[in-house]
């Protein structure tokens, strides 16, 4: 794993951070509350929320749920603390990187990552950690950015993504629907939310 890169990923996600609830749940708050909640309708035992960022989803978290959200920037997980405190939230809260998780194998019936893997540096080695902290029989849960399968609009994301990735870390141009089957899982199902940018996805972790 390429842990300078992943410093420099961090670094720049965290420049937005104090901009990042006004911005991206400002403008956009009320499609992704929906699509939100559609998710962790879907949780259930034991639950790990990968890129808990500012702590977007707490909303959403079964009541009495025993939850483990994680971040691997000190910045959001601040955040994060004080959000979970406002909402009067028991959720654990860890400084960890998903490329490298400090849990033991299966561990979690259900794991939660919402646009996440377009800036995870190594995105197969952190895919195949949630398979690896996954119980048999559970559930890995996606909402993500991808890019698109149109020849067209996948060509200008490609032409882009150099301008996202530098100011924020974030690759418009992911193929995760690719990334998490190589990572060993299996896409239970799979629903385009906007277009065939935004993705829900419901991933076993196929270990039986």
């Amino acid at each position: 794993m390429d842990r300078l890169l992943t410093e420099l990923i961090k670094h720049r996600f965290e420049r937005i951070a104090p901009l990042y609830d006004l911005v991206v749940e400002g403008l956009f708050g009320h499609t992704l509350r929906k699509w939100r909640k559609r998710l962790w309708d879907g949780t259930s035992g034991k639950i790990l929320e990968v890129g808990v960022g500012t702590g977007s989803n707490m909303e959403f978290y079964p009541a009495g749920a025993d939850i483990t959200a994680i971040d691997f920037s000190p910045v959001m997980l601040r955040r994060a603390r004080k959000r979970a405190k406002k909402l009067g939230i028991n959720v654990k809260i860890m400084e960890m990187d998903v490329q490298r998780l400090q849990f033991e194998d299966d561990t979690f019936d259900t794991v939660v990552s919402t646009f996440v893997f377009c800036t995870v540096p190594e995105p197969i080695l952190g895919l195949k950690e949630l398979r690896r902290v996954t119980k048999p029989g559970g559930k890995i849960l996606f909402i993500e950015h991808v890019r698109s399968e149109r020849p067209l609009a996948g060509r200008l994301m490609d032409l882009l993504n150099p301008l996202p990735r530098f100011l924020i870390g974030d690759n418009i141009n992911r193929k995760t629907v690719e990334n998490i089957l190589r990572a060993g899982m299996k896409i239970e199902y799979s629903e385009n939310l906007a277009s065939d940018i935004i993705k829900m996805i419901i991933a076993s972790p196929n270990k039986e």
